[in-house]
């Protein structure tokens, strides 16, 4: 497994490089569900490289990725998740806060997870056997904070909306933060800069974080605190396991 693992963190700063050498090309953009949720052809160039370079090393293993319909069962198997731009608009836009996520499972048991924030050169990975760490460094386990000395990162329309009650809980807590990415923004849970993250994913989105979170104190679940489906786009939290009584109390509507 340590082979692996060196491998995949290799792999995915090379996905950074070939992204940032193509940053002046020109981009294909195309909607997707709506004029908010694009794609362009670095999101595919980036996950062929990716599954190209799996399969070159570990050509029995699974893939499940976002883009070109490539789909696996997690549970089942040696099976690696991928996401190859996390936050496409910021990456079209700002050409910055995006990143790259990978995860690996073996029947359904996360064995390690990468975020690759690629114009900062912040690699979190670790989970499983594996410290959890940024560009080695270890990340600090969770430790008790108060809500309202905390920040959050939410999903813009979930907080307007006010979705599973999740207004209530935010309005308790210091401040809100967008970031237009689940990789930046669950990377600044694992560091301990928030204390959570709120938004509609899918499992592509969240795996490498769901992976390292379980090994500093933190968990992904639904906003009615069940595990998620790993096949579809759900509202989910990201939060330390030791509050998730009180989350859960707020977004039912009965403070504690």
């Amino acid at each position: 497994m340590e082979n692996k693992y060196h491998f995949a963190c290799q792999l995915i700063r090379e996905a950074g490089q070939f992204i940032k050498g193509r940053m002046t090309s020109d981009l294909d953009i195309e909607e997707k569900s709506g004029f908010g949720d694009l794609v362009t052809n670095m999101d595919r160039e980036t996950q062929d490289f990716l599954i190209a370079g799996i399969k070159a090393r570990y050509p029995d293993d699974a893939i499940l990725a976002e883009e070109n319909g490539v789909t696996h069962d997690i549970k089942d198997g040696r099976v690696w998740v991928l996401d190859p731009i996390d936050g496409t608009v910021n990456f079209i836009v700002l050409q910055d806060d995006f990143c790259i996520m990978m995860a690996y499972l073996e029947d359904g048991v996360g064995q390690f997870g990468l975020i690759y924030q690629v114009m900062a050169d912040k690699l979190y990975s670790g989970g499983g056997q594996f410290a959890v760490v940024c560009n080695k460094e270890p990340l600090p386990v969770y430790q008790e904070r108060q809500l309202a000395q905390s920040l959050f990162a939410c999903n813009s329309r979930m907080y307007a909306q006010n979705t599973g009650g999740v207004r209530q809980l935010l309005d308790q807590c210091l401040g809100i933060r967008m970031y237009g990415g689940a990789g930046i923004s669950m990377s600044k849970v694992l560091s301990g800069q928030l204390l959570g993250y709120f938004s509609r994913i899918q499992v592509w989105d969240y795996m490498a974080a769901k992976i390292m979170g379980e090994g500093l104190g933190y968990c992904l679940l639904t906003l009615d605190g069940q595990e998620p489906d790993f096949k579809t786009r759900q509202q989910v939290m990201f939060i330390p396991k030791a509050k998730l009584t009180e989350v859960l109390s707020y977004l039912k509507g009965v403070t504690i």
